[in-house]
């Protein structure tokens, strides 16, 4: 007994101390955690249970055998996550470079099933150099295995990736198939093919930061979601993250207490929109002052920023807001804008998220670009998610809301429940200045003084046919309220549509414009 006491303790040691201490040492040298540091940060202090930590790989090609590290360089387990259980792996790169096995594939298939058959999150911390060459095609699977879980998991757990090192080639498919992508800037990077590999096919010189950094996944492609200063950073906003998104798809929003009085008026909205309807201003102004204790978790903080999207509480619940940015493209909706909302607002109906609606869009982006690249399918994601949304859905115009843009950010004919607009509304197929241009070309090319009357014309045509009161006469709005009751009025409409049940056809699955 006594020997295998020794033993287990011997096994235990060599799984924690990893590719051991120089190797930790160079991790922490590049800025890196390692991976049971990083676990640690994660979970709430001493909840982590760690699952196949004996694990090890059955390669015997290429001198392996000689190579046995108890737990094969992952790091699978469970623990909590502000009390709630959050299963997790790391992989850990100062064991064969975090190289992905077919036994240490099996451990995360092992936690991914556990966490559908239970209701848990996973949350995986990738630090790899990719499939392990040695094992050839059993790598390989490994990866498809764990590419199916990620399908089968999405819309039923969630699903969070944090890149805190390489992740590159068919590694990438998993963080990809995930809800959300955090990427630590300049330790972190992802591609499906490197900086040597397209030097080599196309020519361009590229390093590795400039193709698949952090920066270039949050602002150019669009991958990644969050980007983070360093692990520790990164590691705090997950858990930020985590509270305010349910356990599963079965679960209601998180809800909590809150000492923000659910009445509170801000006069600041007041006079938050410009006199001219074309000057620019800030909506995240407006969505901190109407959420509890102005807190906003901004998602795709820096990709497509006509838009903007993110978590706020109302009355202690998790709301997720999707809003055009008057300050970013006059807020017109483009390719990638259309994209970002969509894929936002399809997580919050898969996850019983409520999705509250700030609207200030004069229209879809013009230009050859825009078309060339697909806006019409791309437009129509955005159209399509709204439209499929089952959750409580409330939208608020505070400016310009023209032509399909208007039909397309939550309007009342894509079942929106409740539909709210400021005074500063104009509801129309397009801009007054437009419309009269067309509308009145005869009349403005015989005037005496064509400016005067086009000037007295775009004044009755706002009146007569862009004023919120004729889109409210006509019941496309609920109601024109004063700015300052946008909180107190939005809490209630979020009381009384707690008990939503909606519903979409018998189908298998729509077939989304993708």
């Amino acid at each position: 007994m006594s020997d295998r006491m020794e033993e287990l303790q011997r096994r235990h040691a060599a799984a924690e101390a990893g590719g051991g201490e120089e190797r930790r040492a160079r991790q922490h040298a590049e800025g890196k955690l390692s991976a049971r540091e990083r676990i640690d940060l994660l979970l709430d202090e001493g909840t982590f249970e760690e699952m196949d930590k004996l694990v090890r790989h059955h390669c015997r090609d290429f001198g392996m055998d000689e190579q046995m590290i108890d737990g094969d360089g992952f790091i699978t387990g469970y623990g909590l996550i502000h009390g709630r259980p959050a299963y997790v792996f790391a992989q850990d790169f100062t064991v064969f470079g975090g190289s992905l096995s077919e036994a240490n594939a099996k451990k995360i298939v092992k936690i991914m099933d556990l966490a559908l058959k239970t209701g848990a999150p996973v949350i995986g911390l990738n630090d790899s150099g990719g499939a392990r060459i040695q094992e050839g095609v059993l790598s390989l699977g490994g990866y498809a295995d764990i590419f199916l879980r990620n399908t089968l998991a999405s819309g039923v757990i969630p699903q969070i990736s944090a890149i805190m090192g390489p992740c590159a080639g068919g590694a990438v498919y998993s963080p990809a198939l995930t809800d959300f992508v955090f990427m630590v800037d300049k330790t972190s990077y992802m591609f499906v093919t490197g900086p040597d590999v397209i030097k080599t096919v196309t020519h361009e010189d590229v390093t590795k930061e400039a193709l698949g950094g952090a920066t270039t996944h949050n602002a150019t492609s669009g991958v990644a979601h969050f980007q983070s200063h360093d692990d520790a950073e990164c590691l705090r906003t997950i858990r930020e993250l985590m509270g305010y998104l349910p356990q599963n798809n079965r679960d209601a929003a998180p809800a909590g207490d809150t000492d923000d009085p659910a009445d509170r008026e801000d006069a600041s909205l007041d006079t938050l929109i410009p006199s001219a309807s074309n000057q620019p201003y800030d909506i995240k102004d407006v969505i901190r002052r109407v959420a509890d204790h102005e807190e906003f978790l901004e998602v795709h903080e820096h990709w497509a920023r006509n838009i903007v999207v993110g978590f706020v509480r109302m009355e202690g619940r998790s709301v997720g807001v999707v809003a055009n940015q008057p300050a970013f493209l006059a807020g017109c909706l483009d390719i990638d804008s259309s994209t970002k909302g969509a894929r936002f607002v399809r997580f919050c109906d898969a996850f019983n998220i409520p999705i509250l609606t700030f609207e200030d869009v004069p229209g879809f982006l013009p230009g050859t670009a825009q078309e060339f690249g697909g806006i019409i399918r791309h437009g129509a994601k955005l159209l399509y998610a709204y439209a499929e949304a089952t959750v409580p859905k409330i939208t608020v115009i505070t400016r310009k809301a023209y032509g399909g843009a208007y039909c397309v950010m939550g309007s009342k004919h894509l079942r929106t429940d409740v539909n709210l607009a400021w005074p500063t509304a104009e509801i129309a197929v397009m801009g007054a200045e437009g419309a009269v241009n067309i509308v009145y070309r005869r009349e403005l090319a015989g005037a005496a003084n064509p400016e005067s009357v086009r000037q007295e014309k775009i004044e009755e045509f706002r009146e007569r046919f862009a004023s919120p009161f004729v889109a409210a006469e006509n019941g496309f709005v609920d109601d024109v309220i004063e700015p300052r009751q946008t909180r107190p009025r939005v809490i209630r409409a979020l009381r009384m549509l707690a008990t939503k049940v909606d519903t979409m056809p018998k189908k298998k699955h729509g077939n989304i414009p993708l």
